[in-house]
């Protein structure tokens, strides 16, 4: 399966293949500031199975802390995707790739969370413990 998607004004157009590693919510303080929104839901990708299939003179790049390598159209500022080196992960924001059905697992960086959910998934402190975080969950 491909999914595609592109930033806000079209010049820059992505695909994903396969399924996501995973997806889920952010709450942490960067990816509220980044995606504009109370939370950040994510989906997460291996580095191969994502691409730039239009406009890769429109990428640019904007890396606040050597974690993430955030990607966005030079033309109107749309989000692409987050590279994340040291996880060996790509994040897309879900919306970007209007196709893919958004099922959610877990919730990450809970404790900065400014909307609580109850949703019954799992909600950890940080990041689970195969993600290098604490594997510290928080009640609802």
């Amino acid at each position: 399966m491909a999914y595609q998607g592109e930033c806000f004004c079209g010049a820059v157009k992505l695909e994903a293949t396969g399924e996501p590693e995973g997806m889920g919510y952010c709450h942490c303080g960067s990816c509220r500031s980044w995606s504009g929104g109370p939370v950040n839901a994510f989906t997460l990708w291996k580095p191969e199975t994502v691409r730039v299939i239009a406009g890769g003179e429109h990428v640019a790049t904007y890396s606040k802390t050597p974690v993430s390598d955030r990607k966005y159209c030079s033309e109107c500022g749309g989000h692409l995707m987050t590279n994340h080196p040291g996880l060996g992960v790509i994040d897309i924001f879900s919306a970007t790739l209007p196709a893919l059905a958004f099922k959610p697992g877990l919730h990450i960086n809970y404790a900065e969370t400014v909307l609580p959910m109850k949703d019954g998934l799992p909600k950890f402190k940080d990041f689970p413990g195969a993600f290098g975080g604490s594997d510290e969950q928080m009640p609802e």
